[in-house]
């Protein structure tokens, strides 16, 4: 099933074009940029500055929740401060479980969101097992329910975005399709075609998942779905409770990122917990990242794509050392540059050593390979780190591992009889050089990329050694120069992510010059690992963005949180701000923290409820009594 229009010429999916008041999405329109208030949308002084914030830093479209009637009459109050302080930005209405609230906002606002999972359809099933009849009434209930909606978006000429959340699947998806991108795209369809019927197409559609694997199947099943039934509604691209800081950032890049490169979104929102007007930055520069990929050197069409985008495949590979097979993928450093490398040197890559015990201590994020180039280490490093030479200075001495160009490892035949990476760019892949890799069980390449649109031309990489039966692990490498810290993140995880959320790759390498500090580019790569889940090596936070029905500080909280369980390596803690966000967005996670009213927290395990309204002051040490009943607590090294 197709996707998008090529996996190697870069070029945007043509969608229609939905307007949002004075805003267009989709067809020529450039990708926009949205966000969301955090403020109480009853506290419209607040809400109006707030907005104001988010329009200055580059905000497209205004979200506002209104979680019952009285919020989303007070949108009047609202957008009538707005205009009257001359701001024309489009007003979004979020709403969830009250339809007569979608109602009431979609006679004010430009444009009404709504959750397929909790609007219209029941969460909650006493029977779970439909025959097709029963599930055809079902159908017609939602339309009856969904249908006033319809026509008073209709008749005022308002936008509707149809949501779906992989954690707020109704019972009657799970029941059919389970916890899957099929589910989360069936939920949309449904919808969809109900406003097809009563020709309304003024619709914009999002498959969010905190999990960026099942994020981008999604996105990429529905666009597919869509080819298949004639349809182009625009698509708005986020990854749903991102986090806060560098981890946020990373994870909207892999995910988001991975459907740009593709040609595939119209608007996005970087979700991150912080104040709203820091997205805004982030979402500019993510976008600034794909600035002429159409302008890419030409790559080869691929004929045969034997990569499924709509499941994970892990490509099968040779076991070289700790690399490929069923090993995680390794993180390599480059300090090939550096004027001279101590024991010192290695502290920033997860190993301290110790004087007075006379041993390393190594870390959850401990670098695996350092390239060294032409440097001569002359002082025992950690057994569990590998050092690579360029060829000829491992000739000359024969420690650690040699990294060949592609003329050396073809032409010299004095090579290691553990591990040979070879440096290699899709150019390079001739017949003499894939016969031999089939052959050689010491080899490892390290590719690169000099193209623009780098991702496709690695892509095409993988495919060519796949089609060929080609087994030989691979380290992705890219170079990166004279950016800034958050532009390196957003970058380089939206150029490696896509390939590793598609099972390809064995390890990262990222090369920079001018670009961040050695501790910050090794957190980095473990960091895009973390985020595409092919290999946890630190607790994961899944935490709402924040909006107007949040009960806690979120930012304050998560930061409280983390503080006593940042050591709990591969737990998922998730922190919501309140019983929409709670159960469903978290459903990945292993235990919950939720906001359940003023002043109030529910503790979860997974998807069930373990401790309700608990004080918000007892509540962090509930979470901590909780994980321990469960075994999943370590005490902090």
């Amino acid at each position: 099933m197709k996707y998008c229009n090529s996996l190697t010429t870069y070029s945007r999916f043509k969608t229609r074009e939905v307007k949002v008041g004075g805003i267009g999405i989709g067809g020529e329109n450039p990708i926009r940029i949205q966000s969301m208030t955090i403020t109480d949308t009853m506290d419209t002084l607040a809400t109006v500055e707030e907005s104001i914030r988010m329009i200055k830093a580059g905000c497209e479209l205004i979200r506002i929740t209104a979680p019952s009637k009285k919020e989303a009459e007070n949108l009047q109050n609202i957008k009538n401060e707005l205009r009257r302080n001359g701001y024309k930005t489009p007003i979004v209405a979020d709403i969830h479980f009250t339809p007569n609230a979608a109602e009431i906002a979609a006679q004010i606002v430009e444009k009404v969101r709504i959750n397929p999972g909790n609007y219209a359809d029941k969460k909650k099933f006493e029977n779970l097992t439909y025959t097709d009849k029963s599930y055809k009434i079902e159908l017609q209930r939602i339309k009856k329910k969904i249908t006033p909606l319809i026509e008073i978006c209709k008749k005022n000429g308002v936008a509707m975005r149809i949501g779906t959340n992989h954690g707020s699947l109704s019972d009657r998806i799970l029941s059919r399709y389970g916890d899957t991108p099929k589910g989360m795209v069936e939920s949309a369809m449904e919808f969809l075609r109900i406003c097809r019927e009563q020709d309304y197409h003024e619709i914009v559609l999002s498959m969010k998942a905190s999990n960026t694997r099942v994020m981008v199947q999604a996105y990429r099943l529905l666009v597919a779905e869509m080819i298949k039934e004639g349809m182009s509604y625009p698509l708005h691209l986020g990854v749903t409770e991102a986090g806060e800081g560098e981890e946020g950032r990373i994870k909207s890049a892999v995910g988001i990122g991975s459907l740009l490169a593709d040609g595939i979104g119209d608007t996005i929102r970087v979700s991150l917990t912080e104040a709203p007007e820091f997205e805004m930055p982030v979402a500019k520069k993510l976008l600034s990242h794909f600035k002429g990929f159409n302008k890419h050197a030409n790559i080869k069409e691929i004929e045969k794509n034997p990569l499924n985008p709509f499941e994970y495949k892990k490509r099968t590979t040779n076991t070289v050392l700790n690399i490929g097979g069923k090993n995680p993928p390794i993180v390599k450093v480059d300090f090939s540059l550096k004027k001279k490398i101590t024991p010192a040197s290695f502290f920033a890559l997860g190993y301290n050593y110790s004087i007075p015990l006379d041993k390393w201590h190594i870390s959850d994020m401990a670098a695996d390979y350092v390239f060294v180039g032409d440097h001569k280490i002359d002082f025992e490093v950690p057994g569990t780190l590998g050092l690579i030479y360029n060829y000829k200075t491992w000739k000359n001495h024969k420690k650690g591992y040699p990294c060949l160009t592609v003329k050396e490892y073809l032409k010299e035949e004095d090579k290691s009889n553990k591990m040979n990476v070879i440096y290699a760019f899709l150019s390079d892949l001739s017949k003499e050089l894939k016969n031999k890799l089939k052959t050689d069980k010491t080899a490892v390449l390290l590719i690169d990329t000099h193209n623009k649109n780098g991702l496709a031309e690695q892509r095409r990489l993988f495919i060519e050694l796949i089609n060929n039966d080609i087994k030989t692990p691979v380290i992705i490498g890219r170079s990166y120069k004279n950016l800034s810290e958050e532009q390196l993140q957003l970058s380089s995880s939206a150029d490696i992510g896509p390939l590793l959320l598609d099972g390809l790759g064995e390890g990262i390498f990222i090369c920079t010059e001018n670009c961040a500090a050695d501790q910050m580019i090794n957190n980095l790569s473990f960091g895009i690992l973390q985020a595409t889940r092919t290999r946890i090596s630190k607790t994961e936070y899944i935490s709402c963005p924040s909006c107007g029905r949040t009960l806690f500080d979120l930012q304050e909280t998560t930061a409280k949180i983390r503080k006593v369980t940042d050591h709990l390596k591969g737990v998922k803690i998730g922190i919501m701000g309140c019983i929409v966000n709670g159960p469903g967005e978290m459903a990945d996670a292993d235990y919950g923290y939720v906001g359940t009213g003023p002043g109030k927290i529910t503790l979860y395990k997974e998807k069930e409820i373990v401790q309700k309204n608990i004080a918000e002051e007892e509540a962090v040490d509930a979470l901590i009594n909780l994980i321990k009943s469960n075994g999943d607590w370590i005490e902090r090294p």
